[in-house]
């Protein structure tokens, strides 16, 4: 029972604070205003994203946690972009075969439980020129110690965030969903606790056949 009220009215809050980390607020605008069109956005959680869609006229807001969606009324709100909230799991998309020209996923991956699946899923709705644009928090490759504590506390971590993984290589893992990347950058988030600190920023697009 305490578990089930953390979950749904401390969590979603605490989720919502992090989230606005000044740093990330600065890569969410990066990756987001550049992006036109209709977009499917993978956790759209409280609608942090909203801000900085510029040129969008429907985003699908898929969100399985209906705590977590509740806390976006306001940002829907006022938002003049058409929301349409999709409360389904990314590893079965409700969306036809490549019908889409945008995917955003924005430190959503880590909590996803079966990423390779969900995965699959985003390549095939994706249209064959449609883009996955993500920024993940992920493992850290050149820091052994690191990557020992990450794997250490994951289990922890995705019983306090969600399904939260701290250690996981998203850059293989769309690699090995057959996706290219057009754009990739590593980068250490500021205000964030070192643990989680690496950060992967990319566009991807389905490999050429």
């Amino acid at each position: 029972m305490i578990y089930k009220f953390y979950q749904q009215h401390i969590f979603p809050h605490l989720l919502n604070q992090v989230m606005q980390t000044p740093s990330l607020m600065d890569q969410r605008r990066q990756l987001l205003l550049p992006i036109a069109g209709d977009v499917l956005e993978i956790g759209f959680g409280t609608g942090v994203n909203l801000p900085f869609y510029q040129n969008v006229e429907t985003l699908y807001a898929l969100e399985s946690n209906a705590d977590l969606y509740q806390l976006a009324a306001k940002r829907i709100h006022e938002s003049a972009i058409h929301v349409q909230h999709i409360q389904a799991y990314a590893e079965k998309l409700p969306f036809a075969d490549a019908s889409l020209d945008h995917i955003v996923s924005t430190w959503t991956l880590c909590s996803i439980e079966n990423l390779a699946q969900a995965l699959i899923e985003m390549y095939r709705v994706l249209k064959p020129n449609g883009t996955l644009h993500l920024v993940e928090h992920v493992q850290y490759q050149d820091n052994a110690k690191l990557q020992h504590l990450q794997n250490l506390l994951t289990p922890i971590q995705k019983r306090l965030a969600d399904g939260c993984h701290l250690n996981r290589n998203i850059e293989q893992a769309l690699r090995d969903a057959h996706f290219d990347f057009t754009e990739q950058h590593y980068f250490a988030a500021q205000g964030i606790p070192k643990l989680a600190q690496r950060m992967f920023f990319a566009r991807a697009q389905k490999r050429a056949e």
